[in-house]
């Protein structure tokens, strides 16, 4: 085993020697001080603190020294690598401050300019008139009842004394659901379809909801019946196929006209506010009810003002004073009977009104075509509620 050379002169190191030592630093310095960016200053920090650069070979090479040569040379290498450190330190320092300036030169926002927010969007207004008309009437204590859209027959209309001749029951009102059979020769149509159908429509009022609720449940029975029905119109300004109802129906002991009307004035009173809104009845027929009325109520704008009145012309109600909403009556008794309730004990009252029909007048829209082109220029100024 060879002992330490201590006869060695570091001077003969030619990384060691001095004047390479201050050659090294001294680029590395210049370096540093050239580099214009972050970027320019990594890479000087890297070719001349890594382990490849001139001073750290020659820090490896003080191993090599005998003891009474290392102190000198570590010393000498110690202060030009704390030299280049101090000077990264410093020009880091300087960079960073010149690039935080830059970029809030750079990326400065003007805060007077109008914000590029994403448009609010609108829930469709129809939805939301039907919530609150349901929120009216479950404060009254009604419960809000649902039901198939693809109905049978007998739910459609036996049940709601509407008779295979009455003519809702031909195919120029109603959507009949084929079953796919072909009727047999010489076989004639019943109200209007083949007799090989289903027997199954599509739902052409909420009514049939009625019935399924007197059936499910026991009276006393106050139900709120919205959704969506299906009849073959044709697509114009005030017609669409498919639109939507909201009929009700109170079945109890002691039920009178004086009750619908006074439930009818609390509604108008709810969705057009203030005093003053009243509904009037009109005598009209409904193979469900008896007696039927149609309801108007009063104007909302002109409060029946513009009757009369050339001076103070209504557009919402041409000056008629009362604008039609719906149409109402006592429970047809032969109803309750095909429902299993006692006539004699039982009573009720039921109305039903198109929510298309209460948008349009409601909030002056002209062609109802807009409700259903999905065009989000409709929704948006209805924004999340009415």
């Amino acid at each position: 085993m060879s002992a330490p050379n201590k006869s060695y002169d570091p001077v003969e190191v030619a990384a060691l020697k001095p004047e390479a030592i201050d050659q090294a630093r001294d680029e590395a310095l210049s370096a540093i001080a050239a580099a214009g960016d972050l970027e320019a200053l990594q890479e000087a920090k890297i070719a001349h603190t890594g382990d490849r650069s001139p001073l750290s070979l020659a820090n490896r090479e003080i191993g090599a020294l005998p003891p009474h040569a290392k102190a000198e040379a570590g010393k000498r290498v110690g202060q030009a690598r704390g030299a280049v450190g101090k000077a990264l330190g410093a020009r880091k320092e300087e960079l960073e401050a010149e690039r935080d300036e830059r970029v809030l030169v750079e990326e400065a926002v003007d805060v007077t300019l109008p914000g590029e927010r994403a448009p609010r969007g609108g829930r469709h207004p129809l939805t939301t008139l039907m919530e609150r008309i349901e929120d009216v009437f479950v404060a009254m204590g009604y419960e809000v009842a649902e039901g198939p859209e693809v109905e049978a027959e007998w739910f459609n209309f036996d049940a709601l004394n509407i008779r295979p001749d009455h003519p809702a029951r031909t195919m120029q009102d109603t959507f009949f659901v084929d079953a796919g059979r072909e009727p047999a020769d010489g076989a004639g149509t019943r109200g209007g379809s083949a007799v090989g159908e289903s027997g199954m429509v599509l739902r052409t009022h909420t009514s049939p909801v009625q019935i399924r609720s007197l059936l499910d449940r026991e009276p006393p029975v106050y139900v709120i019946c919205p959704g969506k029905v299906f009849r073959t119109d044709e697509l114009d300004a005030t017609h669409t196929p498919v639109f939507h109802q909201v009929e009700l129906l109170a079945v109890d002991e002691g039920l009178t006209m004086a009750d619908l009307k006074g439930t009818l004035d609390h509604m108008v009173r709810a969705l057009f506010g203030g005093e003053g809104m009243k509904t009037r009845l009109r005598p009209n027929y409904f193979p469900f009810t008896e007696p039927s009325a149609e309801m108007d109520m009063v104007c909302y704008v002109c409060r029946g003002e513009s009757v009369g009145n050339p001076d103070r012309p209504c557009r919402t109600c041409s000056s008629e004073g009362w604008i039609e909403l719906g149409g109402c009556g006592m429970v047809n008794p032969r109803v309750l009977v095909a429902c299993g309730v006692d006539p004699e004990k039982y009573s009720g009252f039921a109305f039903g009104f198109g929510i298309e029909r209460m948008l349009m007048f409601r909030h002056n829209v002209e062609d109802m075509r807009d409700m259903v082109e999905g065009d989000i220029r409709f929704t948006q100024p209805f924004g999340m509620e009415i």
